[in-house]
């Protein structure tokens, strides 16, 4: 009856897997409580019997109580019965879901596989190569670039220090002069006599400077 209701109510076509499974498991589920409202019942039986027997056990009537005991012997082995079939019930449901977790599996499967399908056949190859050998060309003009650019500042920061150095050997021949002329100063050598010299270390100098330039 239920799975004509489904197909009325989807214009008589044919229940999904999906549908089909969420009614199975709603037939499981009600089987299941009706069996654990039957066991319910018959444990309640069984301590009825139960009193019973020692009532009629009190007043000595031992056939009576043995009547009694068969009825609450049947009625705990019907008990375990329905546990075992509550149990493969169980087992069932359990089952179901299983094959409705892999029918999600291969449904999410098939929804990647066709994305990507679809990603690569959006993808040009050519395009693609064409677009990897510009940037590997770009890539290397830019560590030429580079590279240029470091060699240009390291020869800028060595003509610094050339001319550092060079202040530095100005500044020492400054120095060796100023103390010969200190010393002709100090020997008696008249100052007249010694501007000619002093012109000819200063031209000496400027040569010198010259050549370091």
């Amino acid at each position: 009856q239920v799975s004509n209701k489904v197909e009325i109510n989807m214009g008589n076509k044919a229940p999904t897997p999906e549908e089909q499974m969420r009614e199975s498991k709603r037939l499981i589920n009600r089987a299941i409580r009706e069996l654990d409202r039957e066991r319910v019942h018959l444990q309640n039986e069984e301590k009825k019997i139960q009193m019973e027997i020692k009532t009629l056990a009190r007043n000595g009537q031992i056939n009576a109580c043995k009547t009694l005991a068969k009825d609450l012997v049947r009625s705990r082995r019907y008990v375990t019965k329905f546990y075992e079939m509550r149990s493969k019930l169980q087992g069932v449901l359990l089952q179901l879901q299983t094959v409705k977790s892999t029918h999600s599996m291969s449904q999410a499967l098939m929804n990647v596989t066709k994305s990507m399908k679809a990603f690569n056949k959006s993808i040009n190859n050519e395009k693609l190569n064409k677009i990897m050998q510009e940037f590997m060309r770009e890539n290397e003009r830019m560590g030429m670039t580079e590279e240029m650019m470091g060699e240009a500042v390291d020869m800028a920061l060595d003509a610094e220090g050339d001319l550092e150095a060079s202040d530095q050997v100005v500044g020492q021949v400054l120095s060796e002069l100023g103390v010969e002329i200190s010393d002709q100063l100090e020997g008696g050598v008249p100052i007249a006599k010694a501007e000619p010299q002093k012109e000819n270390n200063m031209s000496d100098l400027e040569s010198r400077f010259q050549n370091l330039k």
